[in-house]
């Protein structure tokens, strides 16, 4: 008796009242475009490290440097600090936006529970409250 092969379930991803229902196809882009960005953002991580291993084998001691090319060092070596951390934590949110995707929680806002919106996640896919609660978070 042949037996027959069960497709997966479709993935089903809220949306908000008037929006069109997310299409197979749709959701489908939406989880490689995450995965994609991750794989992008994992790359710049890595880009972003040499560099500042780079910087940072350069030396901070000013003995015998001129004070000007110290302190533009420096302030090269803060801003690559910087860009890491806000790279790493793009990772970071797109890591939980996957892990949400494919535990069924994509598309919720994390606070109230209720769509984030098709809209909104197709522009920002990372997104992780709806556009109520963080706009709440921001006047914080």
């Amino acid at each position: 008796m042949p037996t027959s092969k069960k497709a997966a379930p479709a993935v089903v991803l809220p949306v908000l009242d008037g929006e069109d229902p997310w299409t197979a196809e749709e959701v489908e882009e939406q989880r490689a475009e995450l995965q994609e960005e991750l794989e992008r953002v994992e790359r710049r991580i890595a880009a972003t490290e040499a560099e500042l291993e780079s910087l940072l084998k350069g030396g901070t001691d000013g003995a015998g440097r001129d004070p000007a090319d110290v302190g533009s060092s420096n302030f090269e070596r803060d801003q690559e600090v910087s860009l890491a951390a806000n790279v790493k934590e793009m990772a970071e949110q797109l890591h939980l936006a996957i892990s949400r995707f494919d535990d069924g929680g994509y598309g919720l806002c994390e606070v109230c529970g209720q769509p984030i919106g098709k809209g909104r996640l197709q522009v920002f896919p990372r997104a992780t409250l709806c556009v109520t609660c963080k706009q709440r978070e921001e006047r914080r």
